[in-house]
């Protein structure tokens, strides 16, 4: 199988190519798409789908992980996050693929063992279980783990662990 995981922001959205067994995927690509602040959040967020839309192109994934929304105390930052998911969703929906969304608590558990994991601790195991040179940029390491918990929602006896959840 072959997925493409998104961490959507408004400015710096993480994603990911992985393919492959869950105990051992690989690693096809790996990027933070960012946008300067200088340029409007509406021309920032079809900065991100047209980005995506070419990710989508070149690699051709089964299917799309997102991260789920995350509580927020501010309404402002709330409104931007569901904005820069709902473009990376279209993205994905355009193409015909099938959307699923892992809450981050529970990615964490399934890349660290603990949900409550900070950014580094996600760096880190993503690079060690990946085997990668160098720990990637924060929200690509993000999207890393979240495409790891979705090769491994496909693990019928995790699936359950996981909740696993189309939208």
């Amino acid at each position: 199988m072959r997925v493409l995981s998104i961490d959507p922001a408004v400015r710096n959205t993480g994603y990911a190519v992985l393919e492959g067994d869950p105990r051992k995927p690989v690693v096809l690509s790996f990027d933070v798409i960012s946008i300067p602040k200088s340029i409007p959040q509406s021309a920032a967020l079809a900065a991100v789908r047209t980005h995506l839309v070419n990710v989508i192109q070149k690699f051709q994934p089964e299917e799309v992980a997102v991260e789920g929304i995350i509580y927020v105390q501010s309404h402002k930052t709330a409104i931007a996050m569901g904005a820069a998911r709902a473009c990376a969703m279209i993205a994905a929906a355009d193409h015909g693929l099938k959307i699923y969304e892992y809450s981050p608590k529970k990615v964490k558990m399934a890349v660290v063992g603990k949900g409550t994991a900070d950014k580094q601790q996600v760096a880190f195991m993503v690079r060690a279980l990946l085997g990668l040179a160098e720990n990637p940029p924060s929200d690509a390491a993000d999207a890393l783990a979240i495409g790891m918990a979705h090769l491994q929602a496909s693990d019928p006896l995790k699936a359950k662990l996981l909740d696993r959840r189309q939208i």
